[in-house]
């Protein structure tokens, strides 16, 4: 093992928590620097408890200069998760995301520049949010990058992006890591943000830096306390709730879910492996699945009778399909996802099966949108 001490920020959360214990198993010393947001751990905090015990844990915010030089004694690697993950939400607290996102970043970067430390390595999780759309095909202008869908067309019923030249719809390729950045979110501009960032800075002191940009992480451990993000979680709770399921768009808009297992597996690659050094991975499973898929798996796993009603709603902002080119990290890194959809979905649901069944707070998320003129 070259290095042995690890930092990682948000290590209280779903992937932090997961990561650290991984991490424990293969003989590293794990400190973790959380805040235990209400928002994703409630007031009793499950993936805490995981973790107790088996980490050094500062509960402490990343915008907080004295919470970072405590936790970055003698640190030999820092893995930066801690982030707002909302993509709606950012839309109306803009200053909370970029104050956490953002700022946070900058602080931890300032120390590294202006103070002595021990820091050879950084892993700075960035997002599949970063894209916006992704990359398209039209059959007669060739690759597109597609700006945000326009309005007037989401309200006539008109979802798929369109071809900015002819106006026709535009087929959906995997996403690779030169494709255009151009968010669509508050959430995903501080990403952006969060990653060049990193990159440049650390490149500048010679750190070697990875940026790993997520796609859908979903697994047994997520909360089902957060009605903001993690859309597995939220329709689970609202399930178990016989809350009935309000399907935005068509229900056939689709994301690359990738499950806990894997994105742990990649994000120690790139800790260990040199040939990650400044680099930039998507991490995905490679495929794309419908919300609508999603939604009918779970109530029929669930053994529910509630509705799906396909709405017509939308959110401005959102993007329509997103599915990551593995390409890069398979040839780099040696990753493959393991799991499969079908069989992590079964896993997370035979988990939700075995949890106390949280409130369903996800109808008082929808009224902020609507009460912002967010929600059409």
């Amino acid at each position: 093992m070259k290095y042995k001490n690890v930092l990682i920020t948000g290590g209280a959360g779903f992937i932090g928590s997961n990561l650290a214990l991984k991490l424990i198993s293969k003989g590293y010393e794990i400190t973790v620097l959380d805040n235990l947001s209400e928002q994703i751990h409630g007031n009793d905090s499950d993936l805490l408890k995981s973790i107790e015990g088996k980490v050094k844990f500062i509960k402490g915010d990343v915008r907080n200069a004295d919470d970072w030089e405590k936790a970055l004694i003698d640190q030999d690697i820092v893995v930066h998760l801690a982030a707002e993950t909302g993509t709606g939400q950012s839309m109306y607290e803009v200053q909370k995301y970029v104050d956490v996102n953002i700022n946070g970043t900058a602080l931890f970067l300032d120390y590294l520049v202006n103070r002595e430390h021990a820091v050879k390595k950084v892993i700075i999780a960035s997002s599949r949010a970063v894209y916006g759309e992704g990359k398209y095909s039209c059959e007669k202008h060739g690759i597109i990058y597609p700006n945000e869908r326009k309005e007037n067309d989401l309200l006539k019923g008109e979802f798929e992006p369109k071809c900015p030249v002819c106006n026709t719809n535009l087929i959906v390729l995997p996403t690779d890591e030169n494709s255009k950045i151009h968010p669509s979110s508050v959430y995903g501009i501080t990403k952006q943000n969060q990653e060049q960032m990193v990159l440049n800075v650390c490149q500048s002191i010679n750190i070697p830096a990875v940026a790993f940009r997520y796609q859908n992480v979903y697994g047994p451990g997520q909360s089902l306390k957060n009605p903001y993000t993690g859309i597995l979680s939220i329709f689970s709770t609202q399930i178990k709730n016989g809350n009935d399921l309000n399907i935005f768009e068509d229900g056939l808009e689709s994301r690359d879910f990738v499950f806990i297992d894997d994105v742990v597996d990649a994000t120690i690659l790139g800790i260990e492996k040199e040939e990650a050094d400044f680099e930039v991975f998507n991490v995905g499973s490679g495929k794309g699945t419908t919300v609508l898929e999603v939604a009918e798996f779970l109530k029929k796993y669930y053994q529910s009778d509630i509705n799906i009603k396909i709405s017509g709603n939308f959110r401005l902002g959102d993007i329509r399909h997103n599915v990551a080119d593995l390409s890069k990290i398979e040839n780099k890194l040696g990753f493959h996802a393991k799991v499969d959809f079908q069989s992590g979905i079964k896993q997370f649901a035979g988990w939700v099966n075995q949890q106390e069944i949280q409130e369903d707070h996800y109808a008082e998320s929808i009224q902020e949108l609507k009460e912002k003129g967010l929600l059409k």
